[in-house]
């Protein structure tokens, strides 16, 4: 198992849900089904300058994938898949790991108590401060007319006479990569690629989510 503690998986959130855990409590917890995964190709230093390893998730037709794409995957001996990923690894964990070896779910977090996961959180448009970053709203009697949601100052003007940089203002909120870190994992269902973990992860139901197992 120490080999793989810095492995990736890819997979879909598939939505939130509650549990009743070991002492009898009920937990919200969010399904992921992670994996499996399948090697493509194995990174070393000599050749590309780093050690990393390359896998594949969800297969993909044939007929949608290029020909250097069907190619690439064919050197490998595996089917087209829909998703490529590098995740990167000392010489000594990438040794056991040869192109076509699938790894699923089961295998890789079996015995992990909390893992990271990382995703591209809702994208909710351009926002104002106050949905942005939580602001207060000024209040709406005795004389307050069209500032209701407004930012208030930015800054002096006759020094440094300029907006600061990294000032909190109106603007894209959300569609980011995004990580969550030590979420316990109440639940392993290997059978089924199933991980449940206690508590939100970011993005969209069916959104792709990197785990990896905590170093918490």
């Amino acid at each position: 198992m120490e080999s793989l503690m810095n492995l990736e998986l890819l997979g879909r959130k598939l939505g939130m849900a509650q549990i009743y855990n070991d002492a009898g409590d009920r937990v919200p917890v969010t399904v992921i089904s992670a994996g499996p995964c399948v090697v493509v190709q194995k990174k070393t230093p000599e050749r590309d300058g780093y050690c990393a390893v390359q896998f594949g998730f969800e297969d993909r037709k044939p007929k949608h994938t290029s020909k250097a794409g069907a190619g690439h995957f064919a050197a490998a001996g595996v089917s087209p898949k829909r998703f490529l990923y590098e995740v990167r690894l000392s010489a000594e964990e990438a040794g056991d790991l040869e192109p076509g070896q699938e790894l699923a779910c089961g295998a890789t977090f079996e015995g992990v108590n909390k893992v990271d996961v990382a995703g591209i959180s809702k994208g909710r448009g351009f926002t104002g401060v106050i949905k942005r970053w939580n602001f207060a709203m000024p209040k709406a009697t005795h004389g307050t007319h069209e500032f209701h949601r407004h930012a208030g100052a930015l800054g002096a003007g006759t020094y440094p006479g300029r907006i600061t940089k990294g000032k909190k203002m109106a603007g894209q909120h959300g569609n980011k990569r995004t990580t969550t870190l030590g979420l316990r994992v109440e639940r392993l269902d290997a059978e089924n690629g199933l991980i449940f973990v206690r508590g939100a992860v970011p993005g969209h139901k069916r959104g792709l989510v990197r785990v990896r197992a905590s170093a918490r």
